[in-house]
């Protein structure tokens, strides 16, 4: 179930959070999002990634193709604790957290206000993590 995105204090500031409750393993969606060979399959922006790391840690560096167009830095600026953030193009992005909730998980993306629209592209990324997590056909 999707909710309305809202404001959150994060350890990064005030970010716009889009979030879903997923019945799946913590640990196992945890690791979906860790996994730069597996970001195009959730990411509705990521075509493709280049990175040394499969998994990532902070300082993990790479490019990430956009929309099947240019290739963009990153590098990741905090992971642990269920939650990563990274910069794109020497930009603050997207937060990526997991926490633990009865029954499942929820999944939540932080993004910086400037970025409000993004949180389209997030819903769509919620939906195909919760198809990848559970085995479903929804999203």
């Amino acid at each position: 179930m999707a909710g309305l995105p809202s404001v959150e204090r994060t350890p990064d500031g005030r970010r716009l959070v889009v979030d879903r409750v997923v019945a799946a393993d913590r640990d196992a969606v945890w690791e979906l999002l860790c996994d730069t060979e597996r970001w195009p399959e959730w990411g509705p922006s990521v075509s493709d990634v280049r990175s040394p790391d499969r998994i990532i840690e902070v300082g993990t560096t790479g490019e990430v193709q956009v929309a099947g167009g240019p290739w963009v830095p990153f590098e990741i600026t905090s992971c642990g604790d269920y939650r990563w953030t990274w910069r794109v193009a020497k930009i603050p992005a997207t937060g990526h957290r997991v926490d633990a909730v009865p029954g499942g998980c929820r999944v939540v993306f932080e993004i910086p206000l400037v970025a409000a629209g993004y949180a389209i592209v997030c819903e769509r990324a919620l939906s195909r993590i919760e198809r990848l997590a559970t085995g479903g056909s929804h999203g």
